[in-house]
């Protein structure tokens, strides 16, 4: 090999979750974002599409691991049971090797799903997910300190039900919550000094600050302290000879309208709501709620975390089935219910093969499945337009018979929900702007073709593009490619040819008991949640 031709042995991955490659191309074509309108023209970009659903805890395992879900196994931010039970889903459901388990030494910060850490050859700051900083969320545990003297004020997420109504205040709070997850970064770039292959830091911040207001004048605020953060990354990848990806796991765009699809499975005959004359009801017609409950039990001392951890799981379910709550699953009659959606879109036909009172016998469930395309998408607003999105679960997830059976989404400006609720169509109350597939990649470095246009990228391409730049082998069971538009001619990954390797399959035998009931009120904040 020529002493000329451009290699590259290290990479940096810089996470901006929820950023549309719409506005990027706007604002970086009018000359308002000059880091990213330099990366664009030093680099190779393009739009990124997403998985089905368009979401966080599906997305970025897809990029740090290159397989769909799958072969990775999140499907949401909570795992379903066969009794109609969930919790949430953590680092130690992630079956597909990531990258920082690929390359090494490795430093991670802020990746939604890799709590609980992890040991690894490097540092690793938990992200979205992590119940608070109080639990264990970095390793080694001593940059968690280093974390709370240099950054006092540092949190993992925003309780942003407080901000409701108050959108000054809450782009004060994203501004903050910004400028301490760069300073985290800043640690670990310490940390790592010019010992690293691997870096791998995401910014949630865009994503929760376009939930709440589609405000271009203040969105447009936001992204030009982005771009002066990427100017800061770019910096440091140069000093180091890396390749540096820059992605989102999707995209944004405004919301007008909420679809309720459990209500249309109601409304045709498929759900069946429990009645309300027993435990659940006479409780709640008593104003007795689990907040209520939780609350009395905090005040002797006794914790959910302790419950959870103490108690069985299905003698935890029994009770929470009980206690009036906000959740759907709870308020279902599996007996006489044919179908449901769980989570951002999950319909799940009710078989007998899979759960515990499946009503619908394995041989009927392509029929059923039929039956619920078509319903979903006959669904239309008044101007006789649908709503609804569907597709196939066999389709999308091939490689696992427990996947969703659908995934129904609504169309750009509707947002499907999963609440039962007596009406097809809610207003968006406090959300402006919600997810989109359509996301963005740009990448710079050495190897990396100036000028060049990236089409048809999508997540899962991300890890096998950055392990075959820098000359490392990729997962044999990717099911992404690599996009050999990003490079150069002359480059080396241009040059040779996709070496695959075989990886095992990560095992977890550790149950993880925390109390996620923080976790699970951020996610009620962002509309993620009922």
């Amino acid at each position: 090999m020529s002493a000329s031709t451009p290699t590259s042995e290290r990479a940096f991955v810089l996470g901006l979750d929820g950023v549309p490659w719409s506005l990027l191309e706007q604002w970086t074509d009018r000359g308002e974002l000059p880091n990213f309108e330099r990366l664009r023209e030093e680099g190779a970009s393009g739009p990124l599409v997403s998985t089905s659903p368009p979401t966080t805890p599906l997305a970025w395992p897809s990029i740090a691991t290159g397989v769909w879900a799958d072969k990775h196994g999140i499907y949401g931010f909570q795992n379903l049971s066969a009794e109609y039970s969930h919790e949430m889903y953590t680092s130690r459901d992630l079956k597909q090797p990531t990258l920082w388990d690929l390359l090494s030494p490795a430093h991670v910060g802020n990746v939604p799903m890799t709590y609980p850490v992890r040991e690894l050859d490097g540092t690793m700051v938990s992200g979205m997910m992590t119940p608070s900083t109080e639990r264990e969320f970095t390793y080694p545990p001593d940059l968690g300190d280093e974390i709370e003297s240099r950054v006092p004020d540092y949190r993992i997420s925003l309780d942003y039900p407080e901000y409701a109504g108050r959108l000054d205040v809450f782009e004060e709070a994203v501004d903050e919550m910004l400028a301490n997850r760069r300073e985290v970064m800043d640690i670990q770039m310490e940390r790592a000094d010019d010992d690293w292959q691997l870096f791998f830091f995401v910014y949630t911040a865009p994503d929760r600050f376009q939930h709440l207001t589609w405000d271009l004048d203040r969105l447009l605020a936001h992204y030009r302290q982005l771009d002066d953060l990427l100017g800061e990354v770019m910096e440091y990848t140069e000093r180091h000879d890396a390749d540096l990806y820059v992605v989102s796991d999707h995209g944004f765009g405004p919301i007008y309208e909420l679809v309720y699809v459990n209500h249309v499975l109601e409304r045709e005959g498929y759900l069946c709501r429990r009645e309300d004359e027993g435990t659940r009801g006479a409780l709640a017609s008593l104003g007795i709620s689990r907040e209520r409950i939780t609350n009395v039990l905090e005040r002797v001392g006794i914790s959910e975390e302790m419950l959870v951890s103490t108690l069985p799981r299905g003698l935890v379910d029994s009770v929470a089935e009980q206690i009036p709550g906000d959740h759907a699953l709870y308020d279902v009659d599996y007996d006489r219910t044919r179908a449901f959606v769980h989570g951002a879109g999950n319909c799940y036909i009710n078989d007998t093969n899979r759960f515990e009172h499946g009503v619908v016998s394995p041989v009927d469930v392509p029929s059923v499945k039929d039956e619920l395309i078509e319903i979903f998408e006959s669904v239309t607003d008044d101007d006789g337009n649908r709503v609804l999105t569907v597709e196939d679960g066999d389709e999308l997830f091939p490689t696992d018979d427990d996947s969703p059976d659908l995934v129904v989404n609504g169309v750009d400006g509707y947002e499907s929900r999963n609440a039962i609720t007596d009406e097809p169509f809610g207003d968006t109350g406090t959300y402006a702007a919600s997810h989109r597939k359509q996301g963005i990649v740009l990448c710079r470095g050495p190897t990396i073709d100036a000028g060049a246009t990236l089409r048809g990228a999508r997540v899962v391409d991300v890890a096998p593009t950055l392990l075959h730049g820098i000359g490392q082998p990729v997962p044999a069971n990717a099911d992404g490619r690599v996009l050999f538009d990003a490079f150069r001619a002359d480059a080396k990954p241009s040059r040779t040819k996709v070496e695959r390797v075989d990886v095992s399959r990560r095992d977890e035998d550790d149950d993880v008991h925390d109390d996620f009931a923080d976790v699970e009120s951020r996610l009620k904040g962002l509309g993620y949640m009922e």
